[in-house]
């Protein structure tokens, strides 16, 4: 994984932060309502303080209105399909159910990782994440199986919000080193999830849809999510309580 001080690097090497924006973005999801995502949710009190914390040390310089929960982006699945045909950016039910029986076959056990201090990508400021490197390889190869990675080079982060205009990087720099150090938060991970956003709404709140359990290898479907069209039901390895209803949820920033 990719250490604080080459992530600094990189970021200073652009000379300005990526302006984001309040809008539709259809030219994006051309009328498609939800895209998803497998995560780790870390919407722990420990790391919303964090997160917090850091959204103060950076007050002024972030779009207003970010409500997505922290966690840990893993993969991206991307739209549910509409059709028989799927397109790049959507999947469909034989997709999906690949990647359960990858998790099954991958039998990945329960592992902790920390939450650090702060850094930037030049979209977005972000908790650093280190440790379970060998756990979060292991889980990004069952996503992706056959499909190759779409975030390119793969940086672990707890995303802190989306910068609200186009900033010299150097001039973010301070900030960010002034965010005071604190020690790791060491988080044990015990499930990943699957879960989406409204794809209209940029940083929207995430929901999800259902949870893979580590320990157990069992899918659990959430009970009450919005409605997503085209997901399967659970099969003999979930739960068979219910299958999720349809659902709402995100936009083209960083996940």
């Amino acid at each position: 994984m990719t250490d604080p001080a080459t992530l600094r690097r990189r970021f200073l090497a652009e000379p300005l932060t990526l302006r984001n924006e309040h809008r539709d973005f259809h030219e994006w999801h051309r009328g498609r309502p939800h895209y998803l995502l497998w995560a780790i949710d870390m919407d722990l009190p420990a790391v919303r303080a964090r997160v917090a914390a850091a959204q103060h040390a950076l007050d002024g310089l972030l779009l207003d209105g970010y409500r997505r929960q922290p966690h840990i982006t893993l993969a991206l699945c991307g739209f549910p399909a509409r059709g028989a045909a799927p397109a790049a950016d959507e999947f469909d039910d034989a997709w999906l159910q690949a990647r359960f029986a990858a998790l099954e076959a991958m039998r990945i056990a329960p592992f902790t990782l920390a939450i650090g201090g702060l850094e930037s990508f030049s979209s977005a400021p972000f908790l650093h994440v280190d440790g379970a490197h060998a756990a979060l390889g292991a889980l990004r190869a069952c996503l992706h199986t056959d499909t190759p990675h779409p975030q390119g080079e793969y940086v672990p982060h707890v995303t802190v919000g989306l910068y609200a205009d186009a900033l010299p990087t150097a001039a973010v720099a301070p900030r960010l080193d002034a965010f005071a150090p604190r020690p790791p938060l060491h988080c044990t991970v015990e499930h990943i999830s699957l879960m989406g956003y409204a794809a209209t709404e940029i940083g929207g709140a995430l929901f999800t849809l259902a949870e893979w359990d580590l320990a157990t290898r069992r899918l659990h479907w959430r009970d009450a999510v919005p409605a997503v069209e085209r997901l399967p039901a659970p099969d003999a390895r979930g739960d068979a309580d219910q299958a999720p209803t349809p659902a709402a949820g995100r936009h083209p920033e960083t996940p």
